[in-house]
């Protein structure tokens, strides 16, 4: 195995990309760790918790965000983007939910009429060029995906991952996590 990259994600996670507003209220990294909060407190797996945590690293990685003000038009797909860069230290039950949550949020909009009123305006925004809700084949793909469960609770603990002020650990308290499920 490729020795995990623990600075490498640590600097990722102290970087100015982390420190951007990731969508009205928090940034980047205040979302990631009240993702990772959500899931440990909902009593999940390591991998879903490092998950949670590393859901938006690709947006880290591209640095992609458009400031609210601004239109955007593209999507550069940021949840391929980090399953790719975690993949070769985290297995699918990482990598899964992470490529997957953008789908998720696209599967939820199609199955769940009411879950689109609790979309935050940044997430309906990026939703138009994502795809907008899944059509009845894509609903049927991709809850045929192994992965599918995972990324729709990263995907819920996403939407309520965005509260102004809320406290919690840091980065280096998801170490020994993100250690426990690296391939070895």
């Amino acid at each position: 195995m490729t020795k995990l990259p623990l600075d490498a994600l640590s600097a990722l996670y102290a970087s100015a990309a982390a420190s951007r507003l990731y969508d009205e209220a928090i940034t980047e990294l205040q979302h990631a760790l009240q993702c990772a909060e959500l899931a440990t407190a909902a009593g999940e797996s390591d991998a879903l918790v490092a998950a949670a945590l590393l859901h938006d690293v690709g947006h880290l990685l591209l640095d992609d965000q458009v400031g609210l003000d601004e239109v955007l038009v593209d999507d550069y797909e940021h949840e391929k983007a980090g399953a790719r860069y975690l993949a070769p230290w985290f297995g699918p039950e990482v990598t899964g939910p992470v490529a997957l949550h953008v789908a998720a949020k696209r599967y939820l909009c199609a199955v769940e009429p009411s879950y689109f009123a609790t979309l935050s305006p940044s997430s309906v925004r990026t939703l138009a060029v994502q795809g907008g809700a899944m059509t009845a084949d894509e609903v049927d793909v991709f809850e045929r995906h192994p992965g599918s469960r995972g990324a729709v609770l990263v995907r819920r603990w996403d939407d309520m991952a965005k509260v102004r002020g809320r406290i919690v650990a840091g980065f280096d308290h998801y170490v020994d996590v993100l250690r426990s499920v690296a391939i070895r």
